[in-house]
């Protein structure tokens, strides 16, 4: 189970560091120019949208998380609209990527 609060917290933290490219022209170039190391889509973008990031990330090998919705992350980065966000810092990275694989929940037996 993703800590969403968690989530969008580190996303912010990551926006203020200057971390955080947003939007999809900004992300594609961020891919191609090999700057961007994650990439966080939103479960409701377009398919049009989420086709073309599934194919570059896995071109350039780029690690994709299809998570939250378009609402939720652009709250995230304080802006409205964004359906996608890449993340430039390894550091962020491993925060989210711990998020997400459920790293910040405690499991009981």
């Amino acid at each position: 189970m993703v800590n969403y609060q968690k989530l969008y917290g580190m996303i912010g933290l990551a926006t203020k560091a200057g971390k955080v490219v947003s939007g999809t022209d900004a992300c594609m170039e961020a891919i191609e120019g090999k700057k961007v190391k994650l990439v966080i889509l939103a479960k409701d973008a377009a398919d049009r949208t989420k086709n073309q990031f599934k194919d570059i990330c896995q071109q350039f090998n780029v690690p994709i998380y299809e998570i939250c919705n378009i609402e939720d992350l652009s709250k995230s980065i304080g802006k409205a609209n964004k359906a996608v966000v890449g993340i430039k810092e390894k550091g962020f990275i491993q925060a989210i990527k711990k998020i997400i694989d459920g790293g910040e929940v405690s499991e009981q037996d």
